[in-house]
């Protein structure tokens, strides 16, 4: 797999844009946009711990296993949330993507579908990735949905395998991607963008 280092990706109505220390009072705004951090089921910093969240992903882009973006809408200019890279694998061809969420008021639109296709076509086209991972919690029904109306196929459930904000430990559900199914979940997501304008009943994935 080619080196994963930090590139602004971009399509006539997104940027994905390397994410830095910065982008904090935007990405908590984006938090308050619905209060994101009082679900149960995400990763969404609480008010005040934005920096410290921004501050463990450059660690692990440090450390060469994540590359975090920050999703910025090209019409207003606004930030609207933020995605990521991780569990880079450069020995075995594999990545997958996750910590995504976004403003309450920019979900169900565009930019998940947009961001997604954005993501796959430089992992497998440009990074030469073999296979793209995605990773959710057993409850977050909305985010299983999203991923699977993706084409990502269900790999199985890792039962017990990680805590949740609350201290409880959630069951992960996995999702994957080949390289051989890329061009048909391309087409689909061009499709699902071109026809729809935006994309309806999105969630983060």
């Amino acid at each position: 797999m080619n080196p994963v280092v930090p590139v602004t990706l971009q399509s006539p109505r997104l940027s994905l844009e390397p994410l830095t220390a910065d982008h904090a009072a935007a990405l908590e705004a984006c938090a308050r946009d619905g209060e994101l951090w009082q679900l149960r089921i995400t990763s969404v910093p609480a008010p005040g711990e934005t920096a410290a969240y921004i501050a463990t992903a450059l660690q692990g882009q440090a450390a060469g296993h994540m590359l975090p973006f920050v999703v910025r809408e090209r019409a207003t200019g606004q930030v609207v949330g933020t995605t990521r890279f991780h569990d880079i694998v450069p020995a075995i061809d594999r990545l997958e993507i996750g910590y995504t969420w976004y403003a309450r008021s920019w979900q169900r639109t565009h930019v998940n579908t947009g961001a997604k296709l954005l993501l796959l076509a430089h992992a497998f086209e440009v990074l030469g990735a073999k296979l793209v991972g995605w990773r959710t919690d057993n409850f977050n029904f909305a985010s299983q949905r999203a991923i699977e109306r993706l084409g990502a196929r269900r790999d199985g459930v890792l039962r017990h395998h990680a805590l949740r904000r609350d201290g409880t430990v959630r069951d992960t559900v996995m999702y994957s991607l080949a390289a051989g199914e890329w061009p048909e979940v391309r087409a689909h997501l061009e499709y699902q963008l071109a026809r729809h304008g935006q994309a309806a009943g999105e969630a983060p994935c």
